[in-house]
């Protein structure tokens, strides 16, 4: 006889990677690895995934955590050098920005894999996602500064698309 007993572990941690993320967000946003802290981060980090599990519409499978890894790390140095950029650009003469809409067609299908596109090109300075297609295939964004347009669009895909992709690709 089969049973399909789900082991306890899975039931406390429906989102192990999850909870592992917001336990080192919590200790980095406090910066502090004093025990209060690190207790009350953990207890935090256990119970928002479980209160917030019947939300995910699917289990998220993730691929290539290395690759994510290496993708956060991308990410927060594009931060870094956005930041200064965006500093010169607006100490410097406004006459030379040039805004622009730009439309990037998305390859990537997976619902929290443009979630997160979506949300990187916010948090990189001088970007903003502004809008997404109703049939998720085109990601509209606004630029402080494009030069060029295409070379915009593909150092998006391929510096935050791809890497995503090869993460979320399906289980």
């Amino acid at each position: 006889m089969v049973t399909d007993r789900v082991p306890v572990w899975k039931k406390l941690l429906p989102h192990p990677f999850l909870t592992l993320t917001l336990w080192v967000i919590w200790l980095l946003l406090n910066n502090t690895m004093a025990a209060g802290h690190m207790v009350l981060g953990f207890i935090l980090a256990v119970i928002i995934p479980l209160l917030t599990s019947g939300f995910w519409p699917e289990k998220v499978c993730l691929k290539k955590p290395w690759v994510l890894m290496r993708f956060i790390l991308i990410v927060l140095w594009d931060i870094l050098v956005a930041n200064i950029i965006v500093a010169k650009l607006i100490l410097g003469p406004k006459n030379k920005l040039q805004p622009a809409f730009i439309t990037v067609e998305l390859d990537i299908r997976h619902p929290l894999g443009i979630g997160i596109l979506a949300n990187t090109i916010s948090l990189t300075p001088g970007t903003v996602s502004c809008d997404l297609s109703e049939d998720h295939r085109y990601l509209y964004v606004h630029g402080l500064h494009v030069e060029d347009m295409d070379e915009t669009i593909n150092e998006i895909k391929q510096r935050y698309e791809q890497p995503l992709m090869e993460v979320f690709q399906s289980c």
